[in-house]
């Protein structure tokens, strides 16, 4: 059996963390990005752990390491998510559909908002996974290239296809087959997330924006473009625009795509790189167009009719947060009830209508229709067949490449 070192972050990877912490989507929540004029730093408690050594060696076990599954005589399951990306009622006290699951299973979820950002929480739980150890929790939602970390590392339960009928038969086409998971058998998508071109029409003053291209090249646009701090999304969406593939690009690829948004920094292009911060600026007009994420949009859209978006013709990039059970979990089967009863169009139009992000699940529409029809139409929440197949995934990097391809983007954006 192969052994494996844990992942550690090497120092400007934790600047990265930083980074996101001040401007990225760990900055402001998921669901109150547009109700806060500024984002205030998080406290990065998980960064000692996560640099920390005299972790033991994880241990490469396809289909993870279960325990006693107790969901039978145990009517719960612990689930993990990130802050406000759930439905809430009209007193911010419940959660509607979690309620409904409960009613009708018999099984009372406990829920926790402890997701902050990707890599302060994998610190939380490297060590009792490492250690062979229950983290106290069956469930856990993460970004796609964390979600790649963790079956990489064994430390994810494959799923029981006989526990998810809904879910194996509503799964989008789009996020069916992911090269880091081929086939689905170690998550489900809780959510996609679209990043596209977006821009204020009246800041514009009849310049037209189709494409990446316009960003970094119009001088019309000089110093009013806004670039993400997010590495895949700016430069996959850079790869695209230069006729790359980002699920297959080389070295030379990336550096290529580095220097052609370095020549757009180094002649006052871009106004400056952000996160979730960008859209205070695009609200007012101070930035005329950027690369944004599409949740944002919606929301920005119903507050003010001159934000606008394009899907370029070069097709856009498209990333999920997932589903995922962990080693020696104790509810399992309970998890997995959860995972397909949000596979059902009911609920999954219902969790889309509040957080307006792009429902994972085929089949929703008629049932969101009924909530809102206007999210029902929405291509940023559910994508038309035109819209998937201009959808592109970043690949999964090896730690090698994600430590040379952090740094070189580190220092494109002065990090």
């Amino acid at each position: 059996m192969e052994s494996y070192e844990p992942d550690r972050l090497t120092a400007v990877e934790r600047a990265a963390i930083r980074r996101s912490f001040r401007s990225g989507r760990a900055a402001l929540t998921r669901r109150s990005l547009l109700r806060a004029s500024a984002g205030g730093a998080l406290a990065i408690g998980g960064l000692g752990t996560l640099s920390a050594c005299g972790i033991p060696a994880a241990t490469k076990n396809q289909g993870g390491v279960s325990a006693d599954d107790h969901s039978a005589d145990e009517k719960v399951v612990d689930f993990s998510n990130w802050p406000e990306y759930i439905d809430v009622d009209g007193k911010g006290k419940r959660h509607p559909t979690l309620d409904a699951f409960a009613k009708r299973s018999g099984i009372q979820v406990k829920y926790t908002e402890d997701i902050n950002d990707n890599d302060e929480f994998f610190g939380k739980i490297q060590p009792e996974l490492a250690a062979g150890q229950d983290t106290g929790r069956d469930l856990v939602v993460l970004t796609d290239w964390l979600a790649a970390r963790m079956i990489r590392l064994g430390y994810v339960q494959k799923l029981d296809a006989a526990n998810l009928p809904h879910a194996f038969a509503n799964l989008s086409d789009q996020f069916r087959d992911p090269d880091w998971d081929p086939g689905r058998a170690y998550s489900y998508p809780w959510q996609g997330i679209s990043t596209v071109v977006a821009f204020n029409k009246k800041a514009l003053g009849g310049v037209e924006v189709k494409s990446v291209s316009d960003l970094l090249d119009n001088p019309r646009l000089k110093g009013r473009v806004g670039m993400l701090t997010e590495m895949r999304d700016t430069i996959g969406m850079v790869l695209l625009d230069m006729g790359k593939d980002p699920a297959k690009f080389t070295d030379d690829d990336y550096d290529a795509a580095i220097a052609r948004v370095q020549k757009a920094v180094d002649k006052g292009q871009i106004r400056r790189f952000t996160g979730n911060d960008y859209t205070s600026d695009l609200a007012k007009g101070d930035i005329a167009a950027c690369v944004a994420w599409g949740g944002d949009i919606v929301q920005l859209q119903a507050d003010n009719p001159d934000v606008d978006y394009v899907i370029p013709d070069s097709g856009y990039m498209t990333s999920t947060d997932n589903l995922m059970v962990p080693n020696k979990a104790r509810h399992k089967t309970n998890a997995e009830r959860l995972i397909d009863y949000y596979y059902e169009p009911g609920p999954a139009a219902e969790l889309a209508a509040y957080v307006n992000y792009v429902s994972p699940v085929a089949g929703v529409v008629p049932y969101l229709s009924r909530i809102d029809k206007s999210a029902a139409t929405n291509p940023l929440i559910v994508p038309d067949k035109a819209m998937q197949a201009k959808s592109h995934a970043f690949r999964a990097l090896t730690q090698k490449e994600e430590t040379a391809y952090q740094q070189k983007f580190s220092k494109l954006t002065g990090a």
